[in-house]
């Protein structure tokens, strides 16, 4: 077995996780050059870290040794929500069913009112479905829950002195405030969702509220948004009409385009294991508790696998890549990947089949700053203005900040 290329360098000196949040993609990018490797190591939340950046390691990690590498019982994400679906290692089939396939009809009910403000589309960072907006309106939280976000990507811990409170501390106060309010609202509303939750037969009485708690933390609906984002500006213009007018036509292309879509912008710039034994990744020795971050963003775009691995060529899914749209991670992969994988694809699917039938769109002005951010979840860097044109009328929409 290799020694792993890099340094985890000291304790607390040695950290890189502010240089990493403030750009994970740069700080991938100049490692994957400097240690000519996709698996190294470095120092993040001050534990030394495994970096995967190749869908062989990848796939070593979330797949083929899934039973090795073992969600963090300490990560922040079991930090704030508790044991969820999301933070356990093992299969909760209970609140499965909460996760079945939205109906297209529901869905393109949904984009035709939301298309009459054009909200849905004009925030990346909202990702609201009309069942989390009346969830969250129902237990009057949108304000503590928005505060709850920024605690993903703190630093954890957990300080608080006078005019000044760590994010970290701030996200678990609010996520205190939010978990009475859901309490309160298990304990007394028999209907609607947070009546089915309720009623499930849960191993534990925490275990309802912890399962609302993340479900109205929008991990979901901030991916919905993260990707119909990027398919928005990836179609954007006049130049790209033709791949539009193919996309409406043809559902295998528009099912290429959002898979290409996934490779490029994946919403989550990746996940966090721990290793419950000694065992290697790409050949390069792990021991027993190592933390190890598969990377989505380096994955998608290993050159092993994909070439030209950051051009936007939906064509590959049927040439050279065809069939392997499981080599993706956009939102895991293995027997352990996202519950809510197949609502989002169901969700995606039909808003951009109906975005394609009944707009035009583009970048108004066209010169703007397209550059992304990475953390929480992929997004435009900056507010973009787009201008939609209905194809059954004559006119165009007001232009709004996506």
């Amino acid at each position: 077995m290799s020694e792993l290329p890099g340094n985890a360098g000291y304790p607390v000196l040695g950290d890189r996780s502010l240089e990493f949040y403030k750009d994970p993609v740069g700080f991938c990018d100049h490692r994957l050059e400097k240690h000519n490797s996709r698996v190294f190591r470095s120092r993040l939340l001050n534990k030394p870290t495994v970096l995967v950046c190749s869908v062989r390691g990848m796939r070593e990690v979330l797949h083929e040794k899934s039973s090795v590498f073992l969600k963090d019982p300490t990560d922040l994400m079991t930090n704030m929500y508790g044991d969820t679906l999301v933070t356990t290692n093992v299969c909760v089939s209970a609140t499965s069913r909460l996760f079945l396939p939205v109906s297209p009809s529901v869905c393109t009910l949904c984009l035709r009112l939301w298309g009459q403000n054009w909200s849905w589309v004009c925030s990346s960072t909202c990702g609201q479905t009309s069942t989390l907006s009346s969830t969250r309106r129902s237990l009057s939280c949108a304000r503590s829950t928005g505060t709850v976000h920024p605690g993903l990507i703190s630093a954890p811990v957990s300080l608080k002195v006078p005019l000044w409170s760590s994010g970290f501390s701030t996200a678990l106060e609010a996520r205190d405030r939010l978990m009475e309010i859901i309490k309160d609202k298990l304990e007394n509303d028999k209907h609607g969702l947070v009546g089915s939750l309720g009623s499930l037969p849960l191993p534990h009485p925490i275990c309802a509220s912890q399962h609302l708690l993340l479900f109205i933390s929008a991990l979901i609906p901030k991916a919905l948004a993260s990707l119909l984002t990027s398919f928005t500006l990836a179609l954007s213009g006049p130049q790209q009409e033709k791949m539009r007018q193919r996309a409406k036509a043809e559902p295998e292309f528009l099912r290429c385009l959002l898979l290409e879509v996934q490779r490029l912008w994946p919403p989550f710039i990746g996940g966090r294991r721990i290793a419950n034994k000694d065992t290697t990744i790409e050949g390069f020795s792990v021991p027993r508790g190592q933390v190890v971050m598969y990377v989505s963003h380096a994955v998608h775009r290993d050159p092993e696998v994909f070439q030209q691995p950051d051009h936007f060529l939906p064509d590959r899914w049927t040439g050279r890549n065809a069939g392997q749209e499981h080599l993706l991670c956009c939102l895991g992969n293995g027997p352990r990947n996202c519950i809510g994988d197949t609502l989002t694809d169901s969700f995606v699917k039909t808003a951009c089949s109906y975005l394609l039938t009944h707009y035009d769109w583009a970048l108004d002005p066209p010169d703007q700053n397209t550059s992304y951010k990475w953390l929480p979840a992929s997004r435009p860097a900056e507010p973009l203005h787009l201008s939609f044109t209905r194809l059954d009328q004559t006119g165009s929409c007001p232009t709004h900040p996506q």
